[in-house]
């Protein structure tokens, strides 16, 4: 059994209270540090932890957890502000997968969760080394750590034993064991988030005392903006700006803040930020740009040792409309409307745009934070704050980069089922498709990876500010539609026609009129009214008459949304704002979205007040509500289906395909493609259905195989292999449809001829039947983790590029997108009379496929092309695999970035 725990880098991660502690593992240097550990614990603790108040089991536990690396053991300690606080251990005592592990917490500092995040670290690390099962004795009477086994969120079975409990406790990471450690984390967030968004104080450190600089205009805001805690200036040549007290250091105030303004030079931010945390500060702006790389780190570690959080650094800053709070540091040049939308933004000149937008729509702002470069707080934590705040109904998100993306998708698909979030999909355009050694890795761009993420999360990703302003103001005033089903309203033909093309290019559908409906309608409206959809109720349309059609199709159960589109004329006896009254007048609850389009409207979106007291979209271009109501439609899409779950798998031999990983690896420590036997004995490892083949190295070796497989008709294929072949069409290393002896020693022949001494063998193959030609295959992003891609496959795959993508481990909702969503998915279910594919094998092949990449973090690319689908079968005809000396890095483990 390995030990790679000593190799891992200390991390820092919130305890439940929101304090920060550094989990690193042991070193030999700790034992004077664990020895005062154990020596500072109260007998009853000591008892406890060893059942007996002895000093001396103390003495050689810090022996033993200092020891020098052993196989079987790891121990983790905690430490806050260079003291241990907290201990974990497991020993397997030479046992293959179970090892027994202990907890101790320093005397004060209990019931804040360090034993808790002690041991999810170390349930990481041995699950990396292949323990599968912890242990431990306790005391009967030691409640706490009976609590904390219990309430981890894994299986764990008790056995009592006079006045000791034997516990067992099963490492498998499963959804109920994630979701216990996402509700601690999102706790502890929170927690640790309150001193930014709730302070009791605020400093601003770098408030100049002549206008123009940063630090006066936040101090203003915060002054001006009503801010009702206290309220500091910090600057050495002044004892008063704009009214507010000044005093010379943060040490000097009278109060300690929880939350400092850093507007100070670049040079001056670590040593502002260490004077912070050592006057006890909880958490830090920093709206100071252009750091250089050290002076980055020392503003980090600051943060780091004295447990502060903090946004920025280069950025607009922060604000929380909450009246018990009413903090506004930002520089921005108007204060926030309150309301219910937050916003996260990594660019300030976003911050402005969607702060000003939402002012206008009246929708308001909640809490709003410019994250800048985002050295520690990400759109994770607001999510989780919004989702805990009580006042957001309503997430806008625009970021540049993910820190941690698998548990932004995680935490993400919980948030968003309670409200929409919303993002701009920035960067969609790359100068140019990069080099790539395989399919697969052409296809998986970051464009790709982005909105696979977005996609599995639930998130609205939309393409502009405009239209994310666009669409929060028909998700915020609306109901969700019920499909994706339109009727079409208006007064003048054309842009009826306008509306409806809008409509259908955005993805929604029109919806039919019964027989009932269109006399209903034709009753109501005036003579020449065309009843169709759109619905063209001419210019000669009334007030009453428009307002009788609208609630008529409110009422119709084959129309999810109602689309009315009007135009100022001069026929009709009521007027443009009569006609709008005809739709904002609700005359009972509507449980459908309406949406008003006026091409004289002087702003992109507005909301229009109801006679119900909510509001009613209105857009100045048919496209922005199309686009609108398409998000909205998804999104509802999206929340009616049930929560997708990640299917059991049989066959599967993950310690197998570790230790073929491992061996490859020790061959070739900088990794490769894997040669054809090692690439199919790791795909047997996975079930994952290959076409009959066999290896050659010699003329008489491939006549030989070649008799072997032969099928029905006798024929057989011909493929030359050398390290680093990829593309084998494109090198003509391929021979199709060989017959006989003779044309396999030809083949044969002809691949020595001209490739020489680079050919390293040939695989013989049977000759596949006919079927769909399709490509399935991976990479392992460094950053969002493995994306599973699905399409077209063939030698026109890249050209043709009809694929979709996930990012793994797929659920079952994610292999059913994957298969439907290409444009050759009608030929899969049988398209034009034919026989649909093997659907449940191509499901299976999908689900290994990513069981694969999850198991294995050292496979960077996957490229299964061509995999052959018939409706009897669906088998991979040629499969590329190559590894990385990389190692698994847990996504869901608590940890600070």
């Amino acid at each position: 059994m390995t030990n790679d725990l000593l190799d891992r880098p200390p991390v820092h991660a919130l305890l439940g209270d929101g304090t920060t502690v550094c989990i690193r593992p042991v070193r030999p240097g700790d034992h004077e540090r664990l020895r005062s550990f154990y020596e500072e614990m109260s007998p009853e603790n000591l008892r406890l932890r060893f059942f007996a108040a002895s000093r001396r089991s103390a003495a050689m536990a810090a022996e033993r957890a200092c020891a020098p690396a052993r196989p079987g053991y790891g121990a983790l300690l905690a430490e806050m502000r260079g003291r241990v606080i907290g201990l974990a251990e497991y020993d397997s005592g030479g046992e293959e997968d179970t090892a027994e592990i202990s907890v101790a917490v320093a005397d004060g500092v209990h019931h804040r969760g360090v034993g808790t995040l002690l041991v999810e670290h170390l349930v990481s690390a041995a699950r990396a080394n292949g323990i599968t099962a912890f242990t431990a004795d306790a005391l009967g009477e030691n409640h706490e750590v009976l609590r904390l086994f219990a309430d981890l969120g894994l299986r764990t079975a008790r056995h009592f034993d006079g006045p000791e409990v034997r516990c067992t406790i099963q490492l498998d990471q499963d959804d109920a064991y994630l979701s216990a450690v996402e509700e601690r984390g999102r706790a502890a967030d929170v927690a640790s988030l309150q001193p930014l968004f709730r302070p009791d104080a605020v400093a601003v450190v770098g408030a100049g005392r002549r206008p123009g600089s940063v630090g006066r205009a936040i101090l203003h805001h915060l002054k001006v903006g009503g801010f009702t805690r206290h309220l500091f200036a910090v600057n050495p040549a002044a004892t008063a700006i704009l009214g507010v007290p000044s005093h010379p250091s943060v040490s000097a105030l009278p109060k300690t803040p929880a939350l400092a303004v850093l507007a100070v030079p670049a040079a001056a931010v670590p040593a502002t930020a260490e004077e912070c945390g050592k006057a006890g500060v909880r958490a830090l702006l920093v709206v100071t740009a252009g750091l250089d790389a050290d002076q980055a780190r020392a503003l980090m570690a600051a943060c780091r040792t004295d447990g502060m959080r903090l946004v920025g650094p280069n950025c607009l800053g922060i604000s929380n409309t909450d009246p018990h709070v009413s903090l506004d540091a930002t520089f921005a040049a108007d204060h926030p409307r309150p309301g219910t939308a937050g916003v996260a933004v990594q660019s300030g000149g976003v911050g402005i745009a969607l702060l000003d937008g939402l002012s206008r729509l009246g929708i308001g702002v909640s809490t709003f934070v410019s994250l800048g470069d985002k050295y520690d707080v990400s759109g994770n934590d607001m999510l989780q704050w919004w989702e805990s705040d009580g006042r957001t109904d309503l997430a806008l998100l625009h970021l540049e980069s993910f820190g941690n993306p698998r548990a932004f998708s995680r935490t993400t698909r919980r948030v968003t089922r309670r409200m929409p979030v919303l993002t701009v999909d920035a960067g969609r355009t790359e100068a140019g498709r990069r080099a790539a050694a395989s399919h697969t890795a052409a296809a998986a761009t970051r464009t790709v990876t982005r909105r696979a993420l977005f996609t599995q999360a639930g998130i609205s990703a939309t393409r502009s500010v405009g239209e994310l302003l666009e669409t929060a103001a028909l998700l915020h005033s609306q109901p969700l539609p019920a499909g994706n089903g339109v009727a079409v309203v208006t007064n003048a033909g054309g842009i009826g026609v306008l509306a409806a093309d809008a409509c259908v290019e955005a993805g929604l559908a029109l919806s039919s009129f019964g027989d009932e409906l269109t006399h209903e309608l034709k009753a109501v409206l005036p003579d020449g009214a065309a009843i169709g959809n759109p619905v063209d109720a001419t210019a000669a349309v009334t007030e009453e008459q428009l307002s009788a059609c609208v609630d008529r199709l409110m009422t119709y159960g084959g129309v999810d949304a109602v689309l009315v589109a009007l135009v100022p004329t001069a026929v009709a006896e009521a007027t443009g704002d009569d006609l709008v009254r005809a739709v904002t007048r609700v005359p009972g609850r509507r449980d459908r979205p309406v949406a008003v389009v006026r091409l004289e409207q002087g702003v992109p979106v507005t909301l229009l007040p109801a006679s119900d007291g909510g509001t009613i979209p209105s857009y100045a271009e048919p496209q922005a509500v199309a686009r609108a109501l398409a998000h909205a439609a998804r999104r509802a899409a999206w929340l009616s289906r049930p929560v997708g779950t990640v299917p059991e798998l049989e066959g599967i031999d993950t310690r197998r395909a570790h230790a073929i990983a491992e061996e490859y690896l020790a061959v070739w420590p900088d990794g490769g493609w894997l040669d054809p036997r090692a690439c199919a004995e790791l795909l047997d490892c996975y079930g994952i259905p290959q076409i009959p083949w066999a290896w050659a190295e010699t003329e008489e070796e491939a006549v030989l195989a070649a008799r072997r497989l032969r099928g029905a008709d006798g024929r057989v294929v011909l493929k030359a292999y050398w390290p680093g072949l990829v593309h084998k069409t494109e090198e003509r290393a391929v021979h199709l449809d060989l017959q006989g002896d003779a044309q396999v020693r030809a083949g044969f022949r002809d691949f020595g001829t001209r490739f020489g001494d680079l050919l390293s063998g040939v695989m013989v193959q049977q000759l596949a039947a006919r079927g769909t030609e399709l490509f399935a295959g991976v990479v392992q992003d460094g950053v969002f983790g493995p994306l599973v891609l699905f399409g077209l496959g063939g030698t026109a795959t890249e050209v043709l590029a009809d694929h979709a993508a996930r990012l793994a481990p797929l659920t079952d909702h994610d292999v059913h997108d994957l298969i439907t969503s290409p444009r050759c998915a009608p030929l899969l279910f049988g398209s034009r009379g034919g026989r649909p594919v093997d659907l449940p094998g191509l499901e299976q092949l999908l689900l290994r496929l990513s069981r694969m990449a999850s198991d294995l973090p050292q496979l960077a690319e996957a490229d299964f092309n061509p995999v052959l689908a018939t409706p009897g079968a669906v088998t991979v005809l040629d499969a590329r695999l190559r590894l990385l000396p990389r190692r698994a890095q847990d996504p869901y483990l608590r940890r600070l970035r």
